[in-house]
């Protein structure tokens, strides 16, 4: 069992508690139900940039990236730095997150945020809905194109944002339906971890222009960025390279100024 398969089982296992433990009715009663979304996409098609920086403590292929920063240094460093969202990753197992750092990043900047999770549930798109989120991600390697589509439906009837993640072209072929608003390409395998460019660059002729592209994973220069946009990219997400700092917000503002 790869270490994708291992997160899904433990995922699955993690909604049953949770469903039993806190009803829907207490996560629809958030102040955040009502609220308007902001959008990743309108951001994205306006800016120079396309970052999206993310908040990632750790991951299975590095065990430790940075705890030494509060949410709220690193959301708020990233949105003067001019981000045009934000990733948090929710995972508490594999990547120490927890819906409390949506929840902080949500109280603290005014920009797009997507809950990064690995979601199998309705409810994990409710719990986003709840905590702040402006969008969530679906991986494309852990769902039917049933599922992707009935997923993104529920998410769209909450006015969240749909951002899809794929990693090859048969994944890509199953997913495409008009409920998703990104495209995006890991350019990590999520089952060897191996990186490269390479990903993106395939597939993004095969990526209707009616969704925004964006790669993300392994990206960590510049020239990364001008390499990959001729073929369309609008969005860049990157963690680690900001997060293996001291100061993450100071490293995306050096980033995007040199953009």
């Amino acid at each position: 069992m790869n270490i994708l398969d291992k997160i899904i089982v433990d995922k699955k296992r993690e909604v049953i508690l949770k469903k039993s433990i806190i009803p829907v009715s207490q996560l629809e009663a958030s102040v955040f139900f009502e609220k308007k979304t902001i959008s990743l996409s309108d951001n994205l098609r306006n800016s120079t940039s396309g970052i999206i920086a993310e908040h990632k403590r750790r991951s299975p292929s590095k065990a430790e990236i940075n705890y030494s920063f509060t949410v709220e240094e690193v959301t708020k460093g990233y949105e003067n730095a001019g981000a045009c969202g934000i990733s948090v990753l929710t995972d508490g197992k594999y990547f120490g997150g927890s819906l409390d750092d949506l929840l902080l990043a949500r109280a603290t900047v005014n920009i797009p945020l997507l809950r990064k999770e690995f979601i199998v549930d309705e409810y994990q798109i409710l719990e986003a809905k709840a905590h702040g989120a402006d969008l969530i991600l679906l991986i494309a390697a852990v769902l039917t194109r049933d599922e992707i589509k009935s997923l993104s439906e529920f998410a769209k009837s909450l006015g969240l944002e749909v951002l899809l993640e794929v990693h090859n072209q048969e994944e890509l072929e199953k997913s495409i339906m008009p409920t998703l608003d990104m495209i995006g390409v890991n350019n990590r395998n999520l089952k060897t971890f191996e990186v490269s460019l390479d990903f993106s660059k395939q597939l993004a002729a095969q990526i209707p222009n009616d969704f925004i592209k964006v790669s993300e994973s392994g990206i960590s220069s510049i020239e990364a960025i001008n390499e990959l946009k001729p073929y369309g990219y609008k969005g860049f997400l990157i963690g680690e390279n900001f997060m293996k700092t001291d100061n993450a917000g100071k490293a995306a503002t050096e980033f995007i100024s040199q953009l």
